[in-house]
């Protein structure tokens, strides 16, 4: 739907309404296997070839509950402040979908995992407590591909029976950008806590939005809608903006909000009417008769809460505190994990990453650089090596379209760069040209500086040489400069950094060009 009016007739409309925005996210595991047979979670792959005749639900089969996916519900609730409960049972969600070839979802309805949490925002400088009703495990549904050559609708069942844990939280959020936020925040927790990757663009974290709006003081909650599988933010935000004043414009045309789920077009920035929003009572829920109800023993919930990290809110108020780092910087370094523990390590400070693996899935996710934390140095520059980390190293990331894992050079090089600039080892420009090709090599920066006879010249007859030759070669500078254009000297001292090929000390090149000049 479009609206075609000014925009001081959408804030006017706008202003008079109030926002109620819940939301239902839904995060793949990272699990080696899926929730109730031994097939892969790998992404990808060729259609109808990570699955079998369990998550393909063929008659005579039985599931078995993968002990990890509860494992990871139960971290997901700690780390969102959750009450878990310590009795647990899978249900049936009664519903037809071809994606979905049971005719049901093994799911979770009365008594999910976990209960009650929250998670806090800053939104424009104040803090707002987003509630968590529940956090429930359940097996993902196949995939549609639609072929539009041939008119034809494939379904690919790899998907099929892939671990979720969705997310779903009070209408405690009144516009898109608090949703974001929350979203955001959310991301990086599950990130940080290891029990899911969080890539959009394949699917892992995606979210049903419900909307509702309310004349401002009124205390009920309007009709509500939902729009379904948004998988990115710019989407989840145009589509909340779109929802938000199509409802504004249904009531102030004297229409009623009917309560439906809606499917949104990201390209045309339209959303349209899927089927009429089910009730739980639509969808049949009984206890899962093929699988027992799961119980918790305090050993057991115990070791798994104290599996759970430093959360990011944490960690960025640790590096405030602790390394005096601006607001800036610290929001940087703890929008994921594995660019944190980079930081931690870079700095020596002691970290869990050495010791961490993607438990489902049994592979480091540390690179090939974890087992040499040790020879971190006690003392670094910290902001000089959160300068870096933003800077050069996120713009090379971003430039080759590579996320930190795939860095090949340990973080102690870092350390060791930011070092050897500190001490005059090398200059800044020289760094920025060893740091391009650590990046390439995974070589320690003192090996390429040594092999590339980088290091700063200190030399004093050799800067004398060159200074005297440059002085010879450029005479009019030198007249200018003379004469008070000290743009002239800036030149000089091109051409003398050029003849060193930018090793000359910064400093003793200044003063043995102006003690040459001064001898004229």
């Amino acid at each position: 739907m479009s609206v075609n009016l000014d925009k001081a007739k959408l804030d006017y409309l706008r202003e008079k309404y109030e926002v109620a925005i819940g939301l239902e996210v839904h995060a793949e595991l990272s699990t080696k296997t899926k929730i109730f047979c031994s097939c892969t979670t790998e992404f990808g792959g060729s259609p109808n070839t990570h699955c079998c005749p369990i998550c393909m639900g063929m008659p005579g089969t039985l599931p078995v509950l993968n002990k990890k996916v509860v494992e990871y519900g139960m971290k997901a609730g700690y780390a969102t402040n959750c009450k878990i409960l310590n009795f647990t049972k899978q249900d049936r969600k009664n519903y037809f979908y071809p994606d979905l070839p049971k005719g049901y979802q093994i799911s979770q309805y009365d008594l999910p995992i976990c209960r009650e949490g929250y998670v806090e925002i800053d939104v424009q400088g104040r803090r707002k407590k987003i509630r968590i009703t529940r956090i429930h495990i359940e097996e993902d549904a196949g995939k549609l591909v639609h072929d539009e050559l041939t008119h034809r609708t494939i379904a690919d069942y790899n998907r099929a029976g892939v671990p979720l844990i969705e997310i779903v939280t009070e209408p405690d959020l009144s516009s898109a950008e608090e949703t974001i936020i929350f979203l955001e925040k959310l991301k990086s927790i599950l990130q940080f806590i290891d029990v899911s990757d969080c890539k959009m663009q394949e699917g892992s974290l995606r979210a049903d939005v419900n909307i509702s709006i309310r004349p401002k003081g009124s205390k009920n909650l309007g009709t509500r809608t939902e729009t379904k599988n948004l998988n990115s933010f710019k989407s989840i935000s145009r589509a909340i903006e779109a929802e938000i004043m199509r409802q504004i414009m249904e009531v102030e045309n004297g229409r009623e909000i009917i309560q439906e789920t809606r499917r949104w077009d990201d390209e045309k920035g339209v959303s349209y009417s899927m089927r009429s929003k089910e009730e739980e009572h639509d969808y049949r829920y009984f206890p899962e008769p093929d699988l027992p109800p799961v119980i918790f023993n305090e050993v057991w919930m115990e070791r798994v809460k104290s599996s759970v990290p430093e959360l990011p809110e944490a960690r960025k108020k640790k590096y405030m505190k602790k390394y005096n780092l601006p607001e800036y910087d610290a929001d940087i370094l703890t929008s994921s994990r594995e660019l944190s523990d980079f930081f931690e390590e870079a700095i020596g400070e002691k970290s869990r990453t050495a010791d961490r693996k993607t438990e489902g899935r049994g592979e480091s996710k540390t690179g090939k650089y974890e087992n040499n934390i040790a020879e971190v140095a006690t003392t670094v520059n910290v902001k000089a090596i959160s300068n870096w980390i933003m800077g050069d190293l996120l713009r090379i990331l971003k430039d080759r379209n590579i996320e930190i894992s795939d860095v090949t050079f340990s973080p102690k090089y870092l350390a060791k760069l930011v070092t050897m600039i500190d001490k005059g080892v090398i200059n800044a420009n020289t760094g920025k040209k060893v740091f391009e090709k650590m990046f390439d090599s995974g070589k320690d920066p003192e090996i390429i500086v040594k092999e590339e006879c980088l290091e700063i010249i200190t030399d004093e007859s050799y800067l004398l040489e060159i200074v005297k030759k440059v002085v010879e070669q450029n005479p009019k500078s030198v007249a200018d400069y003379k004469n008070g254009k000290e743009k002239s000297f800036s030149f000089l001292m091109g051409q003398l950094m050029k003849e060193t090929k930018g090793k000359a000390d910064p400093q003793l090149a200044r003063k043995y060009l102006i003690d040459v000049i001064n001898t004229l």
